[in-house]
């Protein structure tokens, strides 16, 4: 699969990150273009924007550039583009409407901005000697003034699977903590010393208890919730009694095509929203025709 609904993630990226332009000169060059565009999240992980029609509402640079505040994110056509947590008296927009509706080097601005914000947010202190570190680099790295201790972005990998079983039937779950008649493919993160797909075969047989055939990757997605990447594959079952464990999964079932467009309809299962893998992989398997394309 190629597409995640709205934007292609196998592709070059569109937003620039343009890494040869992190020192504080040309920083506050950038940040003094008259083009350049500040995007604003408030400490909720709200954006400003416009909430109808889920976009967001970049604003001019203005004052100076800050390093210890204000993040530099690349360049978007040329634009010199940054983000700033702060107090916002303006209407805002969650992350998640917004990941549904934004397309192309937007949607990149949007995932950038809130991983790196969200690692700033809980990653301030040195990991070697406790001390608070400094942003530098435009804010793509932390430097420690007491050791040195140099800290990058961290990632943290998951996998998201959509199992099909020899009837060609899909396995979808159903979170305690979602609202009701919430379904999904299943998901997890990468454990220490652990290949992406060892953790689909461990992540499912713990969550589900199906034991799987074999895995292949699809694909993959920013997902900054806060601050992950969801790494997509498509399952085939070697089993297909369910036992849920019951704790963090409290419900899984066998669909056909046909049970889940009327459980859809019925309004007794709701689906991922549009633009997320989850429901990328679920379509894959819902409209094969299409899918083959």
């Amino acid at each position: 699969m190629n597409n995640w609904s709205l934007h292609n993630w196998g592709q070059e990226a569109i937003l620039d990150r343009a890494d040869d332009a992190r020192t504080a000169e040309r920083l506050a060059e950038l940040w003094a273009d008259p083009r350049a565009r500040l995007v604003e999240v408030d400490w909720e992980g709200q954006f400003r924007g416009d909430r109808e029609a889920g976009r967001i509402e970049p604003v001019d640079t203005t004052g100076e550039y800050d390093e210890q505040r204000h993040v530099f994110l690349g360049l978007l056509e040329g634009v010199p583009y940054f983000a700033v947590t702060t107090i916002l008296d303006t209407p805002t927009v969650a992350i998640r409407k917004l990941l549904g509706r934004a397309e192309g080097g937007e949607l990149e601005v949007i995932t950038s901005t809130a991983a790196i914000l969200n690692w700033h947010r809980s990653g301030g202190y040195c990991v070697s000697c406790g001390k608070l570190t400094q942003r530098i680099r435009g804010g793509y790295a932390r430097i420690c003034p007491n050791c040195d201790w140099l800290e990058f972005p961290r990632t943290d990998p998951a996998v998201i699977v959509s199992i099909i079983d020899d009837d060609d039937r899909i396995l979808l779950a159903h979170q305690g903590t979602w609202d009701e008649g919430r379904y999904s493919v299943l998901a997890g993160f990468v454990e220490a010393g652990q290949s992406f797909e060892q953790t689909c075969f461990r992540e499912v047989l713990e969550e589900s208890g199906i034991h799987l055939r074999e895995v292949k990757y699809m694909g993959s997605q920013p997902w900054p919730f806060p601050r992950s990447i969801m790494i997509g594959f498509e399952a085939r079952a070697a089993t297909t009694e369910i036992k849920v464990d019951g704790e963090e999964i409290v419900h899984a079932a066998w669909f056909t095509r046909d049970e889940l467009a009327r459980a859809v309809e019925a309004g007794t299962v709701k689906l991922p929203f549009r633009g997320s893998i989850a429901a990328a992989l679920i379509d894959r398997w819902r409209y094969p025709a299409a899918s083959a394309r």
